[in-house]
């Protein structure tokens, strides 16, 4: 999407050529086949751990790191190598969206009508506001020190990064429908 925002705002006239149905396929290919290959080393990574202490995770799914804390093998290696491989591709990705939203707002800033760059900002901001809701949370419970872990505060920070983005997504994009915002604002 933030492809797709950059093409549309800072490249309006080449939007055509640059993203036709063969450049959507082969972002959705990449995409579907990083994720998919990155599931599949963690999925086969753990599946090979012996788990001494029980086969219950206190979570709403497995997560991984849940997952190493029921293990009993000392050498989790391999589970670190897939690790440092998923972050290398969530930075990779994240790099990508910091760069192109950086093009943009500079784009945006030069536009000299206020119209266009609200029009701009208000095409921008729901997308912004969704990946920074979800890749904050994320971080957070991915990268918070063991010494704040306790099993509550590891439920609440998965229920924000897996149910409330998702459940936020349509209500933050909507919330460009003038219909949709009167009827907000009567309800408030």
């Amino acid at each position: 999407m933030s492809y797709d925002r950059y093409v549309a705002i800072c490249k309006p006239l080449h939007y055509g050529t640059l993203v036709d149905s063969r450049a959507c396929a082969t972002m959705a290919a990449a995409a579907w086949g990083a994720g998919l290959l990155n599931s599949l080393l963690h999925t086969a990574s753990t599946f090979s751990l012996p788990l001494c202490q029980g086969n219950v995770v206190n979570q709403f799914f497995c997560e991984i790191p849940q997952i190493l804390k029921l293990s009993c093998s000392e050498s989790n290696l391999r589970e670190v190598v897939f690790i440092i491989f998923s972050v290398s591709l969530y930075c990779g990705c994240f790099v990508f969206i910091v760069v192109s939203y950086v093009q943009i707002f500079l784009a945006v800033l030069r536009m000299p009508s206020e119209q266009g760059r609200h029009k701009a900002f208000s095409t921008c901001l729901p997308h912004l506001a969704v990946v920074s809701l979800f890749l904050s949370t994320a971080f957070f419970a991915h990268l918070k020190p063991p010494s704040i872990s306790s099993p509550l505060l590891d439920l609440t920070v998965a229920l924000l990064y897996a149910v409330v983005p998702p459940t936020l997504n349509p209500i933050i994009y909507s919330m460009r429908n003038r219909e949709i915002k009167h009827a907000l604002r009567n309800v408030l």
